[in-house]
């Protein structure tokens, strides 16, 4: 595996619904930092931040997306189809972040049914795609959201209890596409 020797720098950008996504990519963003890389974390919800105006000068692009309701948000798309070409042109990756990725199989570029979903839909095929499980938190979610998800949970077998939150991700695998994005050619 080839790791970048000189600093580089990247950015993060998420998309987060209730924040997970956002953890993520912040604990992607201190291991590159450890690695002497020059990293900015930014929204895709904030178009006003100054990172925007600035993406060709950053080396590496990554995207972080969170799924509510078996969908992308449209700050995602709007991003890649505004910035394809530059996407294209540089280092860049995507991942997705949802529960069903709990499940065997369903965490992997392969078997995720909403990765292939996304990418027909942006039309953008990242040079590395990721898919991690989320984190369930029914005391923070409003009452319909509640309701719903546990519904969605009951109905694939996934915890309904409200007594804590459940963090599904696989930190290992987080960390492995941190360094796997770090040797993209």
């Amino acid at each position: 595996m080839r790791y970048i020797a000189a600093m580089e720098r990247i950015a993060i950008f998420y998309s987060t619904v209730d924040g997970h996504t956002r953890t993520i990519c912040a604990r992607l963003q201190a291991a590159m930092e450890v690695a002497g890389h020059e990293v900015t974390l930014v929204s895709l919800d904030q178009p006003e931040d100054p990172a925007f105006g600035r993406l060709q000068a950053f080396d590496r692009l990554l995207i972080g997306a969170s799924i509510r309701y078996g969908k992308h948000r449209p700050a995602v798309f709007r991003f890649i189809a505004q910035h394809r070409a530059l996407l294209d042109s540089k280092p860049s990756a995507f991942f997705t972040v949802n529960l069903v990725a709990r499940k065997p199989g369903k965490d992997t570029p392969e078997g995720s049914p909403y990765l292939r979903k996304f990418t027909e839909q942006s039309g953008w095929q990242p040079k590395l795609a990721g898919v991690f499980a989320g984190r369930l938190d029914y005391a923070s979610y409003g009452p319909l959201d509640r309701s719903m998800i546990r519904f969605i949970m009951w109905l694939t077998k996934g915890p309904t209890s409200a007594s804590a939150p459940v963090v599904f991700t696989d930190w290992n695998s987080v960390d492995a596409f941190g360094q796997r994005f770090l040797s993209l050619p």
